[in-house]
Protein backbone atom coordinates (compact mmCIF):
# COMPACT_ATOMS: atom_id res chain seq x y z
CA UNK A 1 0.00 0.00 0.00
CA UNK A 2 1.04 3.47 -0.98
CA UNK A 3 0.39 5.64 2.24
CA UNK A 4 0.83 9.03 3.33
CA UNK A 5 -0.50 11.26 6.48
CA UNK A 6 -0.26 14.86 5.94
CA UNK A 7 -0.06 15.87 9.68
CA UNK A 8 -0.84 19.18 11.17
CA UNK A 9 -1.93 21.42 8.87
CA UNK A 10 -5.18 23.48 7.94
CA UNK A 11 -7.10 21.98 4.75
CA UNK A 12 -8.43 24.73 3.12
CA UNK A 13 -10.84 23.89 0.14
CA UNK A 14 -13.36 26.19 -1.96
CA UNK A 15 -15.75 26.43 0.35
CA UNK A 16 -14.45 26.06 4.03
CA UNK A 17 -10.80 25.74 5.86
CA UNK A 18 -10.60 23.51 8.84
CA UNK A 19 -7.33 22.27 11.43
CA UNK A 20 -7.42 18.21 10.17
CA UNK A 21 -5.03 15.58 9.03
CA UNK A 22 -5.45 14.13 5.61
CA UNK A 23 -4.87 10.09 5.48
CA UNK A 24 -4.07 8.84 1.42
CA UNK A 25 -3.80 5.29 0.64
CA UNK A 26 -3.25 4.30 -3.10
CA UNK A 27 -3.34 7.67 -4.69
CA UNK A 28 -6.91 8.49 -3.01
CA UNK A 29 -7.96 10.68 0.42
CA UNK A 30 -9.94 7.80 2.50
CA UNK A 31 -13.27 8.37 5.41
CA UNK A 32 -13.85 12.03 6.90
CA UNK A 33 -14.01 12.61 10.12
CA UNK A 34 -15.85 15.18 12.25
CA UNK A 35 -16.34 18.37 10.67
CA UNK A 36 -16.10 17.03 7.16
CA UNK A 37 -18.39 14.74 7.86
CA UNK A 38 -21.25 16.03 5.55
CA UNK A 39 -18.82 14.30 2.50
CA UNK A 40 -20.46 11.06 2.26
CA UNK A 41 -18.42 9.30 0.14
CA UNK A 42 -16.87 5.50 0.87
CA UNK A 43 -13.22 5.12 -0.46
CA UNK A 44 -9.62 6.17 0.23
CA UNK A 45 -8.69 9.40 2.32
CA UNK A 46 -9.40 10.04 5.84
CA UNK A 47 -9.59 13.81 6.83
CA UNK A 48 -10.27 14.85 10.91
CA UNK A 49 -7.48 15.23 13.61
CA UNK A 50 -5.82 13.00 15.70
CA UNK A 51 -6.03 9.88 13.33
CA UNK A 52 -5.68 6.51 13.66
CA UNK A 53 -3.24 5.54 10.72
CA UNK A 54 -1.58 1.78 9.62
CA UNK A 55 2.06 1.37 10.90
CA UNK A 56 4.94 2.42 7.99
CA UNK A 57 2.78 5.45 6.69
CA UNK A 58 4.84 8.33 5.54
CA UNK A 59 4.34 11.23 7.77
CA UNK A 60 4.37 14.68 5.82
CA UNK A 61 4.43 17.62 8.51
CA UNK A 62 1.94 20.01 7.33
CA UNK A 63 1.90 22.65 11.04
CA UNK A 64 1.84 25.93 10.12
CA UNK A 65 0.91 25.56 6.69
CA UNK A 66 -2.21 25.36 4.27
CA UNK A 67 -2.91 21.89 2.41
CA UNK A 68 -4.70 22.29 -0.47
CA UNK A 69 -5.78 20.93 -3.81
CA UNK A 70 -3.22 20.86 -6.70
CA UNK A 71 -3.81 23.57 -9.18
CA UNK A 72 -5.20 23.20 -12.17
CA UNK A 73 -4.01 24.82 -15.35
CA UNK A 74 -6.74 25.19 -17.86
CA UNK A 75 -4.84 26.43 -20.30
CA UNK A 76 -1.07 25.01 -21.79
CA UNK A 77 0.54 24.64 -25.16
CA UNK A 78 3.42 22.61 -24.48
CA UNK A 79 5.93 21.44 -27.21
CA UNK A 80 3.37 23.51 -29.44
CA UNK A 81 4.47 23.64 -33.12
CA UNK A 82 3.76 27.13 -33.99
CA UNK A 83 5.04 28.98 -36.75
CA UNK A 84 7.41 27.16 -37.86
CA UNK A 85 9.28 26.30 -34.57
CA UNK A 86 8.15 24.04 -31.17
CA UNK A 87 7.33 25.59 -27.85
CA UNK A 88 10.59 24.88 -25.76
CA UNK A 89 8.57 23.47 -22.79
CA UNK A 90 7.94 19.92 -24.04
CA UNK A 91 5.69 17.61 -21.80
CA UNK A 92 8.04 16.54 -19.30
CA UNK A 93 9.77 19.34 -18.63
CA UNK A 94 6.81 21.62 -18.55
CA UNK A 95 4.57 19.15 -16.43
CA UNK A 96 8.10 19.14 -13.85
CA UNK A 97 7.40 23.10 -13.46
CA UNK A 98 4.07 22.94 -12.90
CA UNK A 99 4.39 20.66 -10.07
CA UNK A 100 7.33 22.91 -8.36
CA UNK A 101 4.92 25.59 -8.49
CA UNK A 102 1.84 23.93 -6.69
CA UNK A 103 0.12 23.05 -10.29
CA UNK A 104 -1.23 19.13 -10.81
CA UNK A 105 -2.14 18.87 -13.49
CA UNK A 106 -2.50 20.69 -16.80
CA UNK A 107 -5.58 20.90 -19.66
CA UNK A 108 -3.26 21.03 -23.05
CA UNK A 109 -4.61 21.62 -26.40
CA UNK A 110 -4.45 19.18 -29.47
CA UNK A 111 -3.98 22.09 -32.28
CA UNK A 112 -3.52 21.49 -35.89
CA UNK A 113 -3.61 22.82 -39.17
CA UNK A 114 -6.72 23.41 -41.04
CA UNK A 115 -7.75 20.01 -43.18
CA UNK A 116 -5.98 17.41 -40.60
CA UNK A 117 -8.18 14.69 -38.49
CA UNK A 118 -9.27 15.71 -35.14
CA UNK A 119 -8.73 11.95 -34.35
CA UNK A 120 -5.01 11.97 -36.11
CA UNK A 121 -4.31 14.97 -34.28
CA UNK A 122 -5.36 13.50 -31.09
CA UNK A 123 -3.70 10.33 -31.49
CA UNK A 124 -0.32 12.71 -32.53
CA UNK A 125 -0.63 14.61 -29.38
CA UNK A 126 -1.31 11.77 -26.64
CA UNK A 127 1.91 9.95 -27.93
CA UNK A 128 3.53 12.91 -27.30
CA UNK A 129 2.88 13.34 -23.80
CA UNK A 130 1.58 10.02 -21.94
CA UNK A 131 5.38 8.87 -22.20
CA UNK A 132 6.80 12.42 -20.56
CA UNK A 133 4.25 13.85 -18.28
CA UNK A 134 4.63 14.44 -14.43
CA UNK A 135 1.36 15.51 -13.16
CA UNK A 136 -2.19 14.17 -14.96
CA UNK A 137 -3.13 15.97 -18.01
CA UNK A 138 -6.09 16.54 -20.44
CA UNK A 139 -6.70 17.69 -23.87
CA UNK A 140 -9.33 20.12 -25.10
CA UNK A 141 -9.73 19.99 -28.98
CA UNK A 142 -9.02 22.62 -31.35
CA UNK A 143 -11.84 23.03 -33.99
CA UNK A 144 -10.06 25.05 -37.52
CA UNK A 145 -11.98 23.79 -39.57
CA UNK A 146 -15.80 22.44 -40.43
CA UNK A 147 -17.24 20.03 -42.79
CA UNK A 148 -19.27 16.30 -42.01
CA UNK A 149 -15.31 14.66 -41.25
CA UNK A 150 -15.30 17.19 -38.10
CA UNK A 151 -18.53 17.03 -36.82
CA UNK A 152 -18.07 12.99 -36.62
CA UNK A 153 -14.69 13.07 -35.23
CA UNK A 154 -16.25 15.62 -32.68
CA UNK A 155 -18.56 13.01 -31.67
CA UNK A 156 -16.24 10.02 -31.10
CA UNK A 157 -14.00 12.27 -29.15
CA UNK A 158 -16.67 13.80 -26.81
CA UNK A 159 -18.41 10.05 -26.55
CA UNK A 160 -15.35 7.98 -26.67
CA UNK A 161 -11.65 9.49 -26.23
CA UNK A 162 -13.18 11.80 -22.87
CA UNK A 163 -12.67 14.91 -24.56
CA UNK A 164 -15.45 17.50 -23.66
CA UNK A 165 -14.08 20.67 -24.69
CA UNK A 166 -13.50 22.14 -28.20
CA UNK A 167 -11.71 25.60 -29.16
CA UNK A 168 -12.45 28.35 -31.77
CA UNK A 169 -10.26 31.04 -32.86
CA UNK A 170 -11.75 34.17 -34.46
CA UNK A 171 -8.14 34.80 -35.29
CA UNK A 172 -4.70 33.73 -36.69
CA UNK A 173 -6.48 34.08 -40.30
CA UNK A 174 -5.78 31.35 -43.00
CA UNK A 175 -4.54 29.30 -40.52
CA UNK A 176 -6.33 28.30 -37.05
CA UNK A 177 -9.49 31.15 -38.13
CA UNK A 178 -13.13 30.05 -38.51
CA UNK A 179 -16.13 32.67 -40.00
CA UNK A 180 -19.00 33.38 -38.53
CA UNK A 181 -20.82 30.30 -40.25
CA UNK A 182 -18.47 28.29 -39.51
CA UNK A 183 -18.37 28.80 -36.12
CA UNK A 184 -22.06 28.81 -35.57
CA UNK A 185 -22.29 24.78 -36.67
CA UNK A 186 -19.38 24.19 -34.36
CA UNK A 187 -21.20 25.99 -31.09
CA UNK A 188 -24.55 24.05 -32.26
CA UNK A 189 -22.33 20.75 -32.41
CA UNK A 190 -21.15 21.32 -28.96
CA UNK A 191 -24.33 22.08 -27.42
CA UNK A 192 -26.13 18.85 -29.37
CA UNK A 193 -22.91 17.06 -27.64
CA UNK A 194 -23.11 18.61 -24.25
CA UNK A 195 -19.80 19.90 -24.13
CA UNK A 196 -18.19 22.95 -23.67
CA UNK A 197 -17.06 25.73 -27.05
CA UNK A 198 -14.18 27.57 -25.93
CA UNK A 199 -13.29 30.54 -27.62
CA UNK A 200 -10.35 33.08 -28.33
CA UNK A 201 -11.77 36.13 -29.35
CA UNK A 202 -9.72 38.18 -31.36
CA UNK A 203 -11.31 40.04 -35.18
CA UNK A 204 -8.71 38.09 -37.52
CA UNK A 205 -10.22 40.42 -39.81
CA UNK A 206 -8.86 43.53 -38.81
CA UNK A 207 -5.75 42.27 -37.56
CA UNK A 208 -4.32 41.35 -40.59
CA UNK A 209 -5.55 44.69 -42.20
CA UNK A 210 -3.25 46.13 -39.62
CA UNK A 211 -0.30 44.09 -39.56
CA UNK A 212 -0.01 44.77 -43.40
CA UNK A 213 -0.45 48.90 -42.49
CA UNK A 214 1.71 48.44 -39.63
CA UNK A 215 4.28 46.91 -41.88
CA UNK A 216 3.70 49.43 -44.72
CA UNK A 217 4.47 52.24 -42.07
CA UNK A 218 7.83 51.01 -41.30
CA UNK A 219 7.13 49.38 -37.89
CA UNK A 220 8.77 45.80 -38.06
CA UNK A 221 9.01 45.76 -33.71
CA UNK A 222 7.45 44.39 -31.21
CA UNK A 223 5.10 47.13 -30.65
CA UNK A 224 3.57 46.78 -33.83
CA UNK A 225 2.26 43.60 -32.55
CA UNK A 226 -0.41 45.25 -29.76
CA UNK A 227 -0.54 48.28 -32.24
CA UNK A 228 -2.84 45.99 -34.67
CA UNK A 229 -4.46 44.12 -32.13
CA UNK A 230 -6.03 46.97 -29.77
CA UNK A 231 -8.78 46.30 -27.13
CA UNK A 232 -11.72 46.97 -29.51
CA UNK A 233 -10.61 44.18 -31.69
CA UNK A 234 -10.89 41.98 -28.27
CA UNK A 235 -13.69 43.47 -27.43
CA UNK A 236 -15.82 42.84 -30.75
CA UNK A 237 -15.04 39.53 -30.91
CA UNK A 238 -15.86 38.68 -27.33
CA UNK A 239 -19.54 40.23 -28.02
CA UNK A 240 -19.98 38.23 -31.48
CA UNK A 241 -19.14 35.00 -29.55
CA UNK A 242 -21.41 35.96 -27.39
CA UNK A 243 -24.29 36.50 -28.91
CA UNK A 244 -23.70 33.72 -31.49
CA UNK A 245 -23.28 31.52 -28.21
CA UNK A 246 -26.83 32.94 -26.43
CA UNK A 247 -28.92 32.38 -29.76
CA UNK A 248 -27.78 28.78 -29.77
CA UNK A 249 -27.75 28.66 -25.88
CA UNK A 250 -24.54 26.89 -25.95
CA UNK A 251 -22.29 27.32 -22.82
CA UNK A 252 -19.04 29.18 -23.71
CA UNK A 253 -15.56 29.67 -21.98
CA UNK A 254 -13.59 32.74 -23.37
CA UNK A 255 -10.01 32.39 -23.30
CA UNK A 256 -7.24 34.68 -22.18
CA UNK A 257 -9.26 37.74 -21.13
CA UNK A 258 -6.94 40.44 -21.66
CA UNK A 259 -8.77 43.92 -20.90
CA UNK A 260 -11.56 45.62 -19.15
CA UNK A 261 -13.62 46.02 -22.82
CA UNK A 262 -13.26 42.63 -23.08
CA UNK A 263 -14.13 41.46 -19.44
CA UNK A 264 -17.12 43.86 -19.00
CA UNK A 265 -19.68 41.80 -21.53
CA UNK A 266 -18.50 38.33 -20.08
CA UNK A 267 -19.11 40.46 -16.68
CA UNK A 268 -22.75 41.50 -17.89
CA UNK A 269 -23.73 38.15 -19.65
CA UNK A 270 -22.74 35.92 -16.70
CA UNK A 271 -26.31 37.95 -15.31
CA UNK A 272 -28.09 36.43 -18.58
CA UNK A 273 -29.43 33.05 -19.77
CA UNK A 274 -26.22 32.54 -21.42
CA UNK A 275 -23.78 30.80 -20.19
CA UNK A 276 -19.89 31.93 -20.48
CA UNK A 277 -17.50 30.50 -18.83
CA UNK A 278 -13.67 32.40 -18.38
CA UNK A 279 -10.36 32.36 -18.09
CA UNK A 280 -7.88 34.47 -17.24
CA UNK A 281 -4.02 34.33 -18.25
CA UNK A 282 -2.56 36.12 -15.28
CA UNK A 283 0.64 37.93 -16.85
CA UNK A 284 1.97 40.96 -15.31
CA UNK A 285 4.68 42.19 -17.61
CA UNK A 286 4.83 44.27 -20.35
CA UNK A 287 6.40 43.92 -23.88
CA UNK A 288 6.02 40.44 -24.37
CA UNK A 289 4.48 39.11 -28.20
CA UNK A 290 1.45 36.97 -27.22
CA UNK A 291 -2.46 36.97 -28.24
CA UNK A 292 -4.28 38.97 -27.11
CA UNK A 293 -1.25 41.12 -26.02
CA UNK A 294 -1.17 42.74 -22.50
CA UNK A 295 -2.43 45.91 -22.51
CA UNK A 296 -0.59 49.12 -21.59
CA UNK A 297 -3.46 50.63 -19.15
CA UNK A 298 -1.60 49.92 -15.86
CA UNK A 299 -4.89 49.13 -13.87
CA UNK A 300 -6.49 46.76 -15.99
CA UNK A 301 -4.19 44.07 -14.27
CA UNK A 302 -5.37 45.06 -11.04
CA UNK A 303 -9.02 44.97 -12.54
CA UNK A 304 -8.96 41.77 -13.51
CA UNK A 305 -7.82 40.42 -10.38
CA UNK A 306 -10.95 42.41 -8.88
CA UNK A 307 -12.91 40.45 -11.46
CA UNK A 308 -11.22 37.22 -10.43
CA UNK A 309 -11.82 37.77 -6.78
CA UNK A 310 -15.64 38.81 -6.94
CA UNK A 311 -16.66 35.83 -8.74
CA UNK A 312 -16.89 38.10 -12.58
CA UNK A 313 -13.70 35.99 -13.58
CA UNK A 314 -13.69 32.24 -12.49
CA UNK A 315 -10.80 29.97 -13.62
CA UNK A 316 -6.81 31.23 -13.96
CA UNK A 317 -5.35 29.39 -17.12
CA UNK A 318 -1.78 30.56 -17.86
CA UNK A 319 -2.07 30.10 -21.77
CA UNK A 320 1.89 28.67 -20.89
CA UNK A 321 4.01 28.87 -24.55
CA UNK A 322 7.24 29.49 -24.48
CA UNK A 323 9.73 30.33 -26.90
CA UNK A 324 13.74 30.95 -26.13
CA UNK A 325 15.27 34.34 -27.44
CA UNK A 326 16.90 32.73 -30.69
CA UNK A 327 13.41 31.38 -31.54
CA UNK A 328 11.52 35.04 -30.54
CA UNK A 329 14.05 36.39 -32.71
CA UNK A 330 12.16 34.62 -36.11
CA UNK A 331 10.37 37.93 -35.78
CA UNK A 332 13.50 40.16 -35.53
CA UNK A 333 12.62 42.01 -38.65
CA UNK A 334 9.01 41.11 -38.93
CA UNK A 335 6.77 41.19 -35.68
CA UNK A 336 4.28 39.44 -37.29
CA UNK A 337 6.56 36.91 -37.46
CA UNK A 338 7.58 36.80 -33.46
CA UNK A 339 6.65 33.17 -32.18
CA UNK A 340 3.20 34.37 -29.86
CA UNK A 341 3.64 33.07 -26.05
CA UNK A 342 5.04 33.39 -22.73
CA UNK A 343 5.57 31.38 -19.61
CA UNK A 344 3.24 31.03 -16.43
CA UNK A 345 2.77 27.26 -16.05
CA UNK A 346 5.51 27.54 -12.72
CA UNK A 347 4.41 30.59 -11.71
CA UNK A 348 0.92 31.12 -11.81
CA UNK A 349 0.09 30.02 -8.02
CA UNK A 350 1.93 32.24 -6.59
CA UNK A 351 1.40 35.44 -8.46
CA UNK A 352 -2.12 35.17 -7.89
CA UNK A 353 -1.79 34.33 -4.54
CA UNK A 354 0.05 37.51 -4.61
CA UNK A 355 -2.02 39.87 -6.29
CA UNK A 356 -5.10 38.39 -5.00
CA UNK A 357 -4.61 36.89 -1.40
CA UNK A 358 -1.58 38.90 0.06
CA UNK A 359 -3.28 42.16 -1.76
CA UNK A 360 -6.45 41.07 0.46
CA UNK A 361 -8.54 41.09 -2.42
CA UNK A 362 -9.70 37.52 -2.32
CA UNK A 363 -9.62 34.61 1.13
CA UNK A 364 -7.52 31.72 0.73
CA UNK A 365 -10.77 29.75 -0.30
CA UNK A 366 -11.29 31.91 -2.96
CA UNK A 367 -7.96 31.45 -4.10
CA UNK A 368 -8.63 27.42 -4.26
CA UNK A 369 -11.64 28.21 -5.82
CA UNK A 370 -10.10 30.13 -8.85
CA UNK A 371 -6.98 28.04 -8.85
CA UNK A 372 -8.34 24.42 -8.70
CA UNK A 373 -12.14 23.82 -7.78
CA UNK A 374 -13.83 26.17 -10.18
CA UNK A 375 -11.96 24.66 -13.04
CA UNK A 376 -12.65 21.13 -11.94
CA UNK A 377 -16.07 21.81 -11.77
CA UNK A 378 -16.21 23.71 -15.62
CA UNK A 379 -13.97 20.93 -17.07
CA UNK A 380 -16.06 17.86 -15.73
CA UNK A 381 -13.66 16.65 -13.13
CA UNK A 382 -15.04 17.62 -10.35
CA UNK A 383 -15.03 15.76 -7.56
CA UNK A 384 -11.94 13.45 -8.66
CA UNK A 385 -10.15 16.75 -8.76
CA UNK A 386 -10.15 20.17 -7.31
CA UNK A 387 -11.06 18.80 -3.59
CA UNK A 388 -9.58 17.39 -0.63
CA UNK A 389 -12.25 14.70 0.16
CA UNK A 390 -12.86 11.21 0.45
CA UNK A 391 -12.35 9.21 -2.55
CA UNK A 392 -10.96 12.15 -4.46
CA UNK A 393 -7.58 12.56 -5.89
CA UNK A 394 -4.81 12.99 -4.10
CA UNK A 395 -3.29 15.84 -6.06
CA UNK A 396 -2.56 17.79 -2.92
CA UNK A 397 0.35 20.81 -2.25
CA UNK A 398 1.44 22.18 0.86
CA UNK A 399 1.62 25.93 1.09
CA UNK A 400 3.61 28.06 3.05
CA UNK A 401 1.78 31.45 3.26
CA UNK A 402 4.25 33.46 4.96
CA UNK A 403 7.48 32.50 2.92
CA UNK A 404 8.51 34.73 0.11
CA UNK A 405 10.41 34.01 -3.12
CA UNK A 406 11.69 35.70 -6.02
CA UNK A 407 10.67 34.85 -9.97
CA UNK A 408 13.48 34.31 -12.37
CA UNK A 409 14.67 32.97 -15.47
CA UNK A 410 17.88 31.81 -13.56
CA UNK A 411 16.31 29.68 -10.87
CA UNK A 412 12.76 28.62 -12.62
CA UNK A 413 12.40 25.43 -13.70
CA UNK A 414 11.25 25.92 -16.86
CA UNK A 415 13.34 25.16 -20.29
CA UNK A 416 12.42 28.88 -21.33
CA UNK A 417 15.79 31.56 -21.11
CA UNK A 418 13.09 34.59 -19.91
CA UNK A 419 10.70 35.23 -17.38
CA UNK A 420 7.72 37.64 -17.46
CA UNK A 421 7.47 37.64 -13.77
CA UNK A 422 11.31 38.33 -13.25
CA UNK A 423 12.25 40.11 -10.16
CA UNK A 424 8.88 39.83 -8.72
CA UNK A 425 8.45 38.70 -4.83
CA UNK A 426 5.54 36.56 -4.30
CA UNK A 427 4.24 36.00 -0.77
CA UNK A 428 3.00 32.50 -0.84
CA UNK A 429 5.42 29.48 -2.07
CA UNK A 430 4.62 26.15 -2.39
CA UNK A 431 6.79 23.62 0.01
CA UNK A 432 5.64 20.28 -1.45
CA UNK A 433 3.14 18.92 -3.61
CA UNK A 434 1.57 15.26 -3.73
CA UNK A 435 0.74 13.82 -6.77
CA UNK A 436 -1.77 10.81 -7.06
CA UNK A 437 -1.22 10.13 -3.47
CA UNK A 438 2.55 10.23 -3.57
CA UNK A 439 4.94 13.17 -2.83
CA UNK A 440 6.82 14.23 -5.98
CA UNK A 441 8.01 17.84 -4.93
CA UNK A 442 9.84 19.12 -1.61
CA UNK A 443 10.94 22.38 -2.61
CA UNK A 444 13.15 22.60 0.96
CA UNK A 445 15.99 20.87 -1.06
CA UNK A 446 14.48 21.35 -4.92
CA UNK A 447 14.00 17.52 -4.89
CA UNK A 448 11.70 15.82 -7.37
CA UNK A 449 10.90 12.23 -7.13
CA UNK A 450 9.00 12.17 -10.11
CA UNK A 451 8.91 10.46 -13.76
CA UNK A 452 7.76 11.43 -17.33
CA UNK A 453 5.03 9.06 -17.85
CA UNK A 454 4.21 9.26 -14.05
CA UNK A 455 1.14 11.39 -15.02
CA UNK A 456 -1.96 10.27 -16.47
CA UNK A 457 -4.56 11.19 -19.26
CA UNK A 458 -7.86 12.12 -17.13
CA UNK A 459 -11.13 11.48 -19.56
CA UNK A 460 -13.98 14.13 -19.15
Amino acid sequence: HNRLHIKGGRVVNADCSVDADVYIENGLIVKVIGIFLFFVRICVCLVGKNLDVPGGTRVVDASGKLVMPGGIDTHTHMQLPFMGTFAVDDFYVGTKAAIAGGTTMIIDFVLDQKGVSLIEAYDKWRGWADPKVCCDYSFHIAVTWWSPQVKSEMAELAKNRGINSFKMFMAYKDVFMLDDSELYEVYKNCRELGALAMMHAENGHVIQHEQERMLNLGITGPEGHALCRPEDVEAEATGRAIMIANRLNCPMYIVHVMSKSSADPIAASLGTDGTNYWHKCWRHAAGHVMGPPLRPDPTTPGYLMDLLANGDLECTGTDNCTFNASQKALGKDNFAKIPNGVNGVEDRMSVIWEKGVASGKMDENRFVAVTSTNAAKVFNIYPQKGVIAPGSDADIIIWDAEATRTISAKTHHQAVDFNIFEGLVCHGVNSCTISRGKVVYEAEDNKFTVSGGDGKFVPR
